[in-house]
């Protein structure tokens, strides 16, 4: 079934459906209320004089994205018709803005130890006390040669000191002791044991720690992670002085790069691997963006130096940490996002439009990002893996798609006409990661696909099951909202804000995947959401709306939530907890038992979380622009504001004409949106166009796409912004 508009070519058209979807990519079914209690909580379809969409992609019926808040009309604007029209700030935990402020290395430097300055703060200290307490550890005998080490130690040589070997012991347990003593009291001394005078003895070496060599000094030495030592990189590693924290972070801020890429080209420029450094979340490519990262015991003023060499790419405000980045440490992101070519029946409507979002915000959809950029939705995977169809969910993965060029195309049609895994292997480019790791794994152990999707990376083949929740999660928001619209009413779930009683129903959920950084690595097509999974709120218990909290005005419209279906979430106690069984049972999928016995592809066997309904951008803020140089930037960047690039400041704008608006709002921060094609060349056009420039703040589960979506009441697909420009 096919949703069709015709609208007039000269007016902002109008109109509303209950449901609607296309079915030339998806097998999915959407799903529908077979009837409706009031016509105006219908969802309203609203654009403008669309172009026709080639379906190579996915649309955004296909994945549950139905409805709009506001009644307002749409109206024409092109998202990302340059990446400056696209700036994002990362949101750290305590709710700072990141910025690029500073390109200069401290003005203090760390000074690395070298073993000279190791021995003299050596002969500073008096070890008496240690020599007694090993004394009585190990026996005379034992204490005379650690005096004697130490004494030579002290003595300031460098060369000749011979290492000492402590008596025969037999007995592990003492043996265990005495390697103990010397980590904790006598921490420039290192120990390993070798065999003793008797197959039945061994004896204890202990020499000068110098920083490298011995047995245990290899990258991949168990006795390495059985200290604990995490170097990601061993050079100079050992030297690092003890008060200055181990990790360097600095804001990195980059242009139309995304971020796997960025640290790939400071890593080679370091020459130390991508997996030392760490972040708290991937930033989109087509964009100008500004994050934290963390690397491993560098200096400084070696990573700012990069500055003068890189491109599209600076490096700065340095400092010393103990912790690295991890992903999901951080709140949220700051968008400032310039719509341009905007086009309306007249100005009020953009301002209406504006305003309302500022005010009632959006539907918290997952947006397009979430399920591929390809025309197989990462959702129908998911669905194939849930079903326990292996080879189904292989051949998706790999089989020609639409919309593809055609290098890669041709690899595909290759594979699926000569089964050639080590052709096939050879052409196909190292992005295509997924493909590649089932490629290998079939290679080895042919007609095992299940084996072949576990091959796959953890975080990318769990997107595919996320992504299958997020589908229902989508589906049955549309659903909540078609039916109920902005009220809350029974059965509807919330965090509970006060102390439970034990006659409600509460649940825990907390997020199933734990990812590490590693994971990511050549993954840079996952957005930030899918590469992990960030709740809003983590372990808290979802409770079931009763008339009760409903006459006594508990909850508002912005604490409903709906469950990301797993074995420890519940469902709203009305007629939407239908939406997510039924949607599951078109579509073969069961959300209580597994048909097979592979967990990591099970709802069943996964926690599950919640995901608020209805979301308001925080610090919401918008100007309208004029321009006429549709090269020109709008919008003022980190670079900008710290004069390294004074030809990017927004000499175009007029001025005069700018309107400024601050919209009062609640909760906050965010996601990334969809790609587009690279910025148009030279438009020679001296006609004044419209731009309207949007800043606001969203949480990192949230897609900032959705929030556009419901200001112009059009798709944000790729494809339909591609058509605008």
């Amino acid at each position: 079934m096919m949703w069709q508009w015709h609208p007039s070519p000269s007016a902002v058209t109008v109109a509303a459906a209950r449901c609607f979807f296309t079915s030339s990519t998806t097998t999915l079914k959407p799903y529908c209320f077979s009837s409706s209690a009031n016509s105006t909580l219908l969802c309203n379809l609203v654009s403008v004089s669309p172009p026709q969409v080639p379906m190579s992609t996915i649309d955004e019926a296909d994945v549950g994205i139905l409805c709009y808040i506001s009644k307002t009309p749409g109206f024409r604007g092109i998202l990302k018709q340059r990446y400056a029209d696209f700036i994002v700030n990362e949101v750290d935990t305590e709710g700072n803005v990141v910025h690029l402020t500073s390109l200069d290395a401290p003005a203090q430097e760390v000074v690395e130890e070298t073993e000279t300055m190791k021995s003299d703060q050596v002969t500073k200290e008096s070890y008496e006390s240690e020599i007694q307490a090993f004394r009585l550890l190990a026996g005379e005998s034992d204490g005379d040669l650690l005096e004697g080490l130490i004494n030579q130690v002290n003595s300031g040589s460098e060369d000749g000191i011979s290492p000492i070997v402590l008596s025969p012991d037999t007995d592990k347990a003492h043996r265990t002791a005495v390697h103990n003593f010397f980590k904790e009291k006598l921490k420039f001394l290192v120990t390993d044991t070798v065999d003793g005078p008797d197959a039945s003895s061994k004896c204890i070496r202990v020499r000068l720690n110098s920083g490298g060599g011995g047995n245990n000094s290899g990258r991949s030495s168990r006795k390495r992670k059985e200290r604990g030592d995490k170097a990601f990189d061993s050079r100079g590693s050992k030297s690092w002085p003890d008060h200055v924290g181990k990790f360097l972070r600095f804001h990195l801020y980059k242009e139309n790069k995304d971020t796997q890429e960025a640290i790939g080209l400071l890593g080679k420029m370091l020459g130390i691997k991508p997996r030392a450094f760490g972040f708290s979340g991937t930033k989109d490519k087509r964009a100008i963006t500004t994050q934290r990262v963390t690397v491993f015991k560098q200096q400084a003023t070696r990573v700012a130096a990069l500055n003068d060499r890189l491109i599209g790419i600076k490096v700065g405000d340095f400092c010393y940490v103990n912790e690295e980045l991890l992903l999901g440490q951080l709140s949220g992101n700051r968008f400032t996002i310039t719509l341009r070519g905007v086009v309306a029946d007249c100005e009020e409507t953009i301002k209406a439009s504006a305003e309302s979002l500022g005010l009632h915000g959006f539907i918290n959809y997952f947006g397009l990002q979430r399920f591929g950029s390809g025309s197989v939705a990462t959702h129908l995977v998911g669905a194939a893996l849930l079903r326990g169809e292996w080879k189904t969910a292989v051949s998706l993965i790999l089989d020609p798609r639409e919309g593809e060029r055609d290098a890669v195309r041709m690899v595909r049609e290759y594979y699926k006409e000569s089964n050639d895994i080590d052709g096939t292997l050879r052409q196909l480019p190292r992005y295509m990661v997924a493909e590649r790791a089932i490629l290998q794994c079939l290679k080895k152990a042919p007609g095992n696909y299940s084996q072949a999707m576990k091959a796959i990376p953890r975080t990318l083949r769990m997107m595919y099951v996320h992504s299958y929740q997020s589908y229902l999660w989508n589906h049955a928001a549309s659903m909540r909202f078609q039916k109920y619209g902005r009220q809350v009413v029974v059965g509807d779930l919330v965090y509970p804000i006060d102390d439970v009683t034990e006659n409600e129903t509460i649940v825990a959920a907390t997020s199933e995947c734990k990812v590490e950084p590693e994971e990511i690595d050549n993954c840079s097509y996952l957005d930030e959401a899918s590469a992990i999974e960030f709740p809003e709120k983590k372990n808290l218990r979802a409770k079931v709306v009763t008339a009760e909290d409903i006459i006594a005005g508990k909850y508002a419209i912005d604490d409903i939530i709906l469950p990301m279906p797993g074995s420890r979430t519940i469902f709203p106690a009305n007629d939407i907890s239908d939406v997510f069984h039924d949607s599951a049972k078109k579509d073969g999928v069961n959300l209580t038992e597994s048909v097979h016995n592979v967990k990591e592809f099970s709802i069943a066997s996964m926690t599950g979380s919640y995901r608020q309904v209805f979301h308001k951008p925080r610090d919401f803020e918008w100007q309208l622009l004029k321009y006429t140089d549709a090269n020109a930037p709008l919008a003022e960047t980190d670079m900008d504001r710290i004069g390294m690039d004074k030809a990017k400041c927004p000499n175009e704008v007029k001025e005069e004409n700018i309107e400024v608006h601050l919209v009062e709002a609640n909760s906050g921060e965010g996601e990334e949106p969809v790609e587009s094609e690279e910025a148009p060349g030279d438009l020679d056009t001296q006609e004044t166009q419209l731009a309207l420039k949007l800043s606001f703040t969203l949480p990192a589960s949230c897609y900032a796409t959705m929030a556009i979506r419901e200001l112009l009441k059009t798709s944000t697909s790729v494809a339909f912004h591609k058509t605008l420009n």
